[in-house]
């Protein structure tokens, strides 16, 4: 073997085990965590040669408002079956962000989900009440106008 075919091999080599090292980083490291609450729209498995789980949560500020959709990924057979299991119900999900995954064979999004919690008696949302608010009285029906004699 001659010394150029040597040297290629080598840098062949170290670049798969810089990518390796790479995504191992990555996926072990969170940039960000966090949690967000709604009602799970959707979550199927997905992909052609990798399959993940892929699913979309309508987040719900207040009653009546458009929701904000967030699209996430479970890496976890047990967690999408929980979330399965809640689907209608509203629950928070526990996620952690990784910026940087080299290709979507390990999550479509970078929202990895990694718990799932049922909120069962959800309060309201918005600023608390002050109290019942005072009846309105009936409006009382107006009197025709007599005929004016001229």
């Amino acid at each position: 073997m001659s010394a150029v075919a040597r040297l290629l091999l080598t840098v062949i080599a170290v670049l798969i085990l810089l990518f390796i090292v790479y995504t191992w980083v990555v996926l072990s490291w969170s940039y960000s965590e966090g949690e967000r609450a709604g009602y799970v729209q959707k979550l199927s498995k997905k992909g052609w040669l990798c399959k993940t789980w892929e699913g979309e949560i309508a987040l719900v500020t207040m009653p009546g408002t458009v929701a904000e959709k967030f699209t996430f990924s479970v890496r976890d057979d047990a967690i999408a079956q929980r979330i399965n299991q809640s689907m209608g119900r509203r629950v928070a999900l526990i996620y952690e962000e990784h910026v940087g995954v080299p290709t979507n064979c390990f999550a479509e999004t970078p929202y990895f989900v990694v718990d799932v919690k049922v909120i069962e008696d959800p309060s309201p949302i918005g600023p608390p009440s002050q109290g019942a608010p005072a009846p309105v009285a009936p409006a009382q029906p107006q009197q025709p106008a007599a005929p004016s004699q001229s």
